[in-house]
């Protein structure tokens, strides 16, 4: 395994829900520490790494985030089985029989299965329905209330999936937890990288948010802090390459290029960082696909509107199955988000940015 996969390895595999994202940033800072200047960190933990370029060209923020999807204890039954409440946005289907980890303050973790009543004892018609998350539960084999104390397990406690990171049999094809949104961590981290040797006309501030899955919260306070001129999200969206999927569901596809929103539920991007986008793209022979998430946002959809206003975009890695246990990537797109974001960023003087404002 290189030294790119072993980092996506160690992102995807690390814990980090929404409010407990601390071994996550201990990763960005152990990656980004060697390629930047110093580091930017708000009160709720988002963590940004400086690149100057021109100490008096614009301010640049490239910002993933570190939270994933998952869950928090909130109950613990006599019988030793554990209630939890979802952080982030989860499709009750994709739930039942899963796999999780529970998270310690140890920093231990405790496998189980997400379970609820079977099939067998259900009426016919419920047995139709989804099972609600307020009638799960989360078997971890102990017997006892006092023994899941024992074993260090209290209400607040995270809950993760368990999944390992797996290279596919088409190696091109990345199978791990949490590529939303680790995978823009990586793009973040490459960014300071590439920039640290080719640098910029401007100040770039690179890293990630915390909080994004529960509302954005993280880049609110990132925006605060950095008061960037122009935002990049790097982020994950939705492919359209699945069985039943039509183009009007999905534009994208797999190894096809980065996603460039020009749409979303938070953010209508800025025309002109659109045609610069494309163009940039174009120059460099970067595999792009404009597309839109009228059911989804990104932190830009905070970002643009933090101070008097600003331009930012999502630009995104299509991953399969996001907010479930497992998802899928293909790492041309992935490496296209890097080249796009570097590219980009090179591009920001500050006569574009004013054009841009301008627009």
């Amino acid at each position: 395994m290189n030294e790119s996969l072993h980092m996506l390895k160690r992102l995807t595999d690390a814990t980090g829900v929404p409010g407990n994202e601390g071994e996550v940033r201990s990763l960005m800072r152990e990656y980004l520490e060697p390629h930047v200047e110093a580091f930017e960190q708000d009160g709720l933990g988002s963590l940004f790494g400086r690149v100057t370029g021109k100490a008096d060209g614009p301010r640049v923020m490239i910002a993933g985030h570190m939270d994933e999807v998952g869950f928090m204890v909130t109950r613990i039954e006599e019988g030793g089985f554990l209630r939890f409440q979802a952080l982030g946005g989860w499709w009750n289907q994709v739930l039942l029989a899963q796999r999780m980890d529970v998270v310690t303050r140890s920093g231990e973790k405790i496998p189980g299965v997400i379970g609820a009543k079977p099939p067998h004892v259900l009426p016919l018609e419920a047995r139709k329905k989804p099972v609600e998350i307020k009638d799960m539960f989360l078997d971890i084999g102990a017997t006892s209330k006092d023994q899941v104390a024992e074993w260090g397990i209290r209400p607040g406690d995270t809950v993760v999936p368990h999944c390992e990171f797996t290279i596919m049999k088409n190696e091109d094809f990345l199978m791990a937890k949490a590529w939303d949104n680790r995978i823009g961590c990586a793009i973040a981290i490459e960014a300071a990288k590439r920039l640290k040797d080719d640098a910029a006309p401007g100040v770039v501030f690179t890293g990630a948010t915390v909080q994004e899955e529960v509302g954005l919260r993280g880049a609110v306070t990132a925006a605060n802090l950095i008061k960037p001129d122009v935002a990049i999200a790097v982020d994950t969206g939705i492919p359209g390459d699945t069985p039943g999927m039509t183009p009007a569901e999905g534009l994208s596809k797999l190894g096809e290029g980065v996603q460039v929103i020009f749409f979303d539920a938070t953010t209508i991007t800025n025309p002109r960082l659109i045609d610069l986008i494309v163009e940039v793209a174009k120059e460099n022979d970067i595999k792009y696909q404009l597309d839109l998430t009228p059911g989804g946002g990104t932190d830009a959809g905070r970002f643009h509107l933090s101070g008097v206003g600003m331009p930012a975009v999502a630009l995104t890695v299509p991953v399969r199955y996001l907010h479930t246990n497992v998802s899928i990537i293909h790492k041309a797109d992935y490496e296209a988000a890097v080249d796009l974001v570097v590219a980009l960023t090179k591009r920001l003087d500050h006569e574009t940015v004013q054009w841009l404002k301008e627009g």
